[in-house]
C-alpha cells in the first residue's frame, strides 16, 4: 500500500494528492493519514510545497464527501428506510437509530460536520446524513472544507516533522496500515454477528 501511494505522489503530484484523498472518502481505508504524511515527507524533501499540498488534499477530501451527501440528497431520509429495513443486520443498524441520528443531525446542523471531521470514519459517514438532511451545499461545502484543512495540515505537518526518518517509517507505514484494516474488518465482522435489532434487545 505504501509503495502505490508513493507511486501516485511521485506521478500525480497535487492531483495524485487530490485523487488519493478523494478516494480515501469514498473507498475506505485508503488511510488520509498516510497520504497527507507521505505528502509532507514529500515537502521536507522539497518536492511539494507545503500550503499547496495541504490545498490540494483538501479538496480532494471535501470531493469524496460531496459524492456522499449528494447520495444521500438523492435518496432522502423517506426512501433509505426500506434499504436500512432490508440491510439492518450488514448496517448494523435499525430504522430507530437512522432516525435519532438524524434528528440529531437537524439539532446540531453544521458544527457536527465541521466536529466530525476529525474522528476516524465519522468524517465520512456523516456526510451522508447531510445531505438526506438537505443542508445546504455551500454551508456544507465550507464547513467540510474549513474542518478538512486543519486535520489535513495536522498530518501533513506531521509528515514534514518526521520527513528526515523517512527510511525508518517506510518500514513500517505499510505493515501499520495493514494491521489497522485487519483491525476494522474484524471488529466490523464481530458486530455483525452479535448485533440484534431493537425489538430484541428490548426483550
Amino acid at each position: 500500500m505504501t509503495d502505490i501511494i508513493i507511486d501516485w505522489i511521485a506521478r500525480g503530484g497535487y492531483f495524485g494528492i487530490l485523487l488519493l484523498m478523494a478516494l480515501e472518502n469514498i473507498i475506505p481505508p485508503i488511510p488520509s493519514e498516510v497520504i497527507m504524511g507521505l505528502g509532507g515527507m514529500a515537502v521536507a524533501r522539497g518536492e511539494m510545497t507545503l500550503p499547496l499540498l495541504i490545498f490540494w488534499g483538501t479538496v480532494g477530501t471535501t470531493l469524496g464527501n460531496l459524492f456522499w451527501y449528494e447520495i444521500g440528497r438523492r435518496m432522502g431520509i423517506v426512501r433509505f428506510r426500506p434499504f436500512v429495513e432490508r440491510h439492518q443486520r450488514w448496517l448494523t443498524m435499525d430504522w430507530e437509530d437512522v432516525a435519532r441520528l438524524d434528528r440529531f443531525f437537524h439539532r446540531h446542523g453544521h458544527w457536527v460536520i465541521f466536529v466530525f471531521r476529525f474522528l476516524p470514519t465519522f468524517r465520512t459517514v456523516i456526510s451522508l446524513p447531510a445531505g438526506m438532511a438537505k443542508m445546504p451545499m455551500l454551508k456544507f461545502l465550507a464547513f467540510t472544507f474549513v474542518g478538512s484543512a486543519i486535520w489535513n495540515a495536522v498530518l501533513a505537518g506531521g509528515g514534514v516533522v518526521l520527513g528526515t526518518y523517512f527510511t525508518q517509517l517506510e518500514r513500517f507505514v505499510g505493515p501499520a496500515a495493514v494491521a489497522v484494516t485487519v483491525l476494522i474488518v474484524i471488529g466490523y465482522l464481530f458486530r455483525v454477528a452479535t448485533w440484534k435489532p431493537r425489538s430484541e434487545r428490548a426483550n
